[in-house]
């Protein structure tokens, strides 16, 4: 009996060897080729960043997207080589895994979204690497445009993750797109002051900065008879690049020159009539 015990304890040992040694090869080539996957993914990454940076014309936006993609495509490979490893049927994986994605994909439709809204945003490229952009609200420099998230630098410096579909389903205002932007500045001068006067001073601050474009050519006309002032409209065009510093300077500049030339800038009144009478 004891020997009969004996045999079995031993036959069972050997047994739990043999599988240990055949699934602990398949686990360490599977740990192995994870590994070198990982590795040859990243460098497959980097690389066709480098390349695509060398590539004249090609768009700042698509560069980080193309060398992502092409990281998920090897990963996806070293993970079909780690089920072979196994001995896992492909086709019936693939199978399993079209069912498990479309559970997956009813579940996480907001995530879904955002991969959709990243794809349409990278290919009609409303917006790009380097222009200040107002998607509903948000405003800021882009970064980069991800799958899943637009990385946005604000005037503060702080870092924004957008989701695109929040981007993709909002009006977005391009500031940096074209090329020249247009600036309206408004200046109240008193009533009993030089118009015409004034109105030819601030038409010559705007054709003596060289920052303001001569077309469309600057104008300066009455806008408004305020409550208090008589308010003289500065319209110009300038670089979207030069559009605060234009637009700052001109402030500046404005106040010092008229004040210098004798002009008063009225502050908001009220004329206040007391009658005097006899209580109801």
């Amino acid at each position: 009996m004891d020997k009969l015990i004996e045999d079995q304890t031993r036959e069972m040992i050997q047994n739990v060897f043999a599988i240990g040694v055949e699934y602990g090869v398949d686990i360490v080539g599977a740990i192995v080729l994870l590994i070198f996957g990982w590795i040859i993914a990243g460098w497959a990454r980097r690389g066709v960043r480098h390349a695509l940076d060398r590539v004249p014309r090609m768009d700042e936006t698509l560069k980080p997207f193309v060398a992502r993609v092409v990281w998920y495509v090897i990963m996806i490979f070293v993970l079909v080589a780690v089920l072979n490893q196994f001995g896992v049927q492909t086709t019936s994986f693939i199978a399993v895994l079209g069912a498990a994605g479309l559970a997956i994909g009813l579940a996480l439709q907001g995530t879904l979204a955002n991969v959709a809204s990243g794809v349409m945003l990278l290919f009609l490229r409303p917006i790009n690497i380097g222009e200040y952009v107002d998607a509903g609200g948000i405003a800021g420099t882009v970064v980069e445009v991800g799958l899943f998230n637009t990385e946005i630098k604000t005037p503060e410096g702080l870092c924004l993750l957008v989701p695109n579909s929040k981007i993709w389903s909002s009006s977005i205002t391009n500031y940096s797109r074209n090329p020249t932007r247009r600036f309206d500045i408004a200046v109240g001068i008193g009533y009993d002051e030089d118009i015409d006067g004034a109105m030819a001073l601030l038409m010559g601050l705007m054709t003596g900065d060289s920052r303001v474009l001569d077309v469309p050519a600057p104008l300066a006309v009455v806008e408004e008879l305020g409550d208090s002032a008589v308010i003289i409209k500065m319209r110009g065009w300038t670089k979207s690049d030069n559009y605060w510093d234009t637009v700052w300077g001109l402030n500046k500049t404005i106040v010092i020159d008229l004040q210098a030339a004798g002009y008063s800038i009225p502050f908001p009144q009220r004329d206040v009539h007391i009658v005097s009478g006899s209580e109801a």
